[in-house]
């Protein structure tokens, strides 16, 4: 690993945008960090564990969300590298002569396996071993206290894959509406976003609020395109504008003061997420771009940019698997018998540092063992494993299955399979069984519309 992350730094070339590789790492690496510190394991008196939320132990620490709430700079970052690997593989397409109808919708279904290829093989690695687990503890009569709890929270942060898999999705017609209208379709986004909790606040008007999954996301998503053509040029004005937006639609508005989701309360920015958040992510966005400068001189050192390149290379197998290794490590002081100190205690924050230690050397280990299914195989431009003219729809239901099975996933969790327990995704009832094969069914779709031949893509 340290040999190929060596020699894919030497072999970067000079225009990559090295800040971009690390905004993508310090994202993913703050959600993981965060997990495991929010995270509130105590024992009952009649001796069951639970997980709380720290945030929800201690209110007063909400406030941290406003800049530990970082996954609108991972969309960002998201929404630049789409925009570029669309550009480039329509570039190539022209010069392949597959640039007509035909070709289009297989260069949609080559973009989708592309871009999907490190996101959609590892989950389907860790909902395969997940269910399987689950499957066999639920045959064998294993259950109850924290394993119960686990099959649930282990799933949860599938629902950032299902968000992201949609974007992925929406880049092609999203980046041509980018290169006609500029700033004006991001303005339509913000819009729309806004429009959306008028209604759900103002008017009542039910289930409005699911769409501003798309509106918010996909806002933040076109900042990347407009970063991909060397904008925002003045990111300061950018995280004022966000950061006072959030201020004043917390203080006076109805949403509350976290930036992640909540247990119990009525309203969160979240889930579904609100135009509070949005005006965060435009803040985060800004925040982060105006740090530019001296980030870039930073990368510069080889050192740097090769641990950069190294974590880059596996970071999603350590985001799908980071909850397991805490939970882990849980379970196996409660197995060795250690009393577990009540929830920010001063003995509870002496702890944090080592159970963060030994999360941190856990997940390593489930890296390695996981670390190959996230490398990508080369993606090619030519014949499709299927018809031309099937390829776009054939992609296009692959990556809606996938879409809804992730997201159903992460609301049901793997446990209950054998009673099929429920959850609701929008306004529909989905079990564990029902979302993981529609998972699989629809990561198979997107490998083989966007499989290409390279004897074909070399004539």
């Amino acid at each position: 690993m340290a040999s190929s992350a060596h020699a894919l730094a030497e072999a970067t070339p000079a225009s990559r945008d090295k800040y971009v590789d690390l905004l993508r790492v310090a994202s993913l690496g703050t959600v993981v960090l965060g997990h495991w510190l929010m995270a509130a394991v105590s024992v009952r008196g009649d001796g069951r564990a639970e997980v709380g939320n720290l945030l929800a132990v201690e209110p007063r620490l909400q406030l941290l969300t406003w800049a530990l709430q970082v996954m609108p700079v991972f969309f960002f970052v998201g929404g630049f590298s789409h925009a570029l690997s669309y550009r480039s593989l329509r570039r190539k397409a022209g010069e392949h002569g597959e640039s007509g109808e035909n070709g289009g919708g297989a260069l949609y279904s080559v973009f989708l396996r592309a871009r999907l290829q490190r996101l959609l093989r590892p989950t389907v690695v860790f909902i395969g071993v997940w269910g399987a687990l689950a499957l066999a503890l639920q045959l064998a009569g294993r259950e109850g206290g924290l394993l119960d709890v686990s099959l649930r929270l282990v799933a949860q942060p599938l629902w950032f894959i299902g968000i992201y898999l949609a974007m992925v999705a929406f880049t092609p017609p999203l980046l041509r509406l980018h290169e006609r209208y500029g700033w004006g379709a991001f303005g339509g986004l913000v819009a729309a976003a806004g429009l959306v909790d008028v209604l759900r606040f103002g008017f009542g008007v039910p289930y409005v609020e699911f769409l501003n999954f798309a509106f918010v996301w996909l806002a933040v998503h076109q900042l990347g395109f407009l970063r991909a053509d060397g904008k925002p040029g003045r990111p300061y004005l950018l995280a004022g504008a966000g950061l006072a937006g959030a201020v004043l639609l917390v203080a006076y508005g109805p949403y509350p003061l976290s930036m992640v989701g909540m247990p119990g309360e009525k309203i969160s920015n979240m889930a579904p997420p609100t135009f509070a958040l949005l005006c965060h992510g435009l803040w985060l966005v800004g925040g982060v771009e105006s740090l530019r400068g001296p980030a870039q001189r930073w990368l510069r050192r080889p050192r740097v940019w090769r641990a950069v390149v190294a974590a880059n290379g596996v970071s999603m197998t350590a985001f799908l698997w980071h909850l397991t290794a805490m939970l882990g490590v849980y379970g196996a002081l409660l197995a060795l018998g250690v009393r577990l100190p009540e929830p920010v205690t001063g003995v509870w924050w002496a702890q944090v540092p080592v159970r963060v230690v030994v999360a941190g050397v856990v997940t390593a280990l489930l890296v390695t063992v996981f670390r190959r299914f996230e490398q990508p195989s080369a993606v090619v431009l030519g014949e499709s494993g299927v018809s031309p003219a099937g390829a776009r729809p054939a992609a296009a239901l692959g990556v809606t299955l996938c879409l809804f099975g992730v997201l159903g996933l992460s609301m049901v969790g793997f446990g209950g399979l054998l009673e099929g327990r429920t959850a609701v995704l929008i306004a529909v009832r989905v079990t564990a069984p029902v979302a993981v094969a529609m998972t699989l069914v629809g990561w198979l779709l997107v490998e083989r519309a966007g499989r290409g031949r390279p004897a074909a893509a070399a004539t």
